[in-house]
């Protein structure tokens, strides 16, 4: 498989695509599982809904105006805190919601296993790369949910123009 060449705005070759691959393995894992949910025949099952956390109620609160999230990470870091996976949900164009904490790291794992319920659910389906969306039964269930309930975990996350 050949992967597209990622150029920066100067033309030069970014780190983009070298933060793509560092993070590769998990945000394929994701993009399986919600493939293989979408795969699965739609019967009785699809009218249960799972028991989720408040992360990943949180996620799926804050992404229910504009449905898109990414898996993002970085190399560049110093502290491994900073170079965790983190869940970014676009709350506005060219502004996200962030789900990280460099001072407690499980805080940022506890986001990414909510991201993963949310898969797992069918809630979220994978688009390219490090992007994922809402499906249509994930916009119904965020319609669902009363973001005052679950302010503390939307304080969790920091905003990132």
């Amino acid at each position: 498989m050949t992967l597209p060449r990622f150029l920066s705005q100067s033309g030069g070759s970014s780190g983009e695509l070298e933060e793509l691959l560092s993070g590769l393995p998990t945000i394929l894992a994701f993009a399986r599982l919600c493939g293989n949910v979408l795969a699965q025949p739609r019967g009785e099952s699809a009218a249960l809904v799972p028991d989720l956390t408040g992360e990943a109620e949180a996620i799926l609160c804050a992404a229910g105006e504009r449905g898109i999230l990414e898996i993002k990470g970085t190399n560049q870091e110093v502290e491994s805190p900073k170079r965790l996976l983190a869940v970014y949900v676009e709350i506005e164009p060219d502004c996200f919601l962030v789900f990280r904490n460099r001072q407690e790291p499980q805080v940022t794992l506890r986001f990414l296993d909510g991201f993963r319920q949310l898969c797992e659910a069918g809630f979220i389906m994978h688009q390219m790369g490090s992007e994922f969306s809402l499906t249509r039964s994930g916009f119904e269930q965020a319609a669902g949910l009363e973001e005052s309930a679950l302010q503390e975990y939307l304080e969790m996350g920091y905003r990132l123009e």
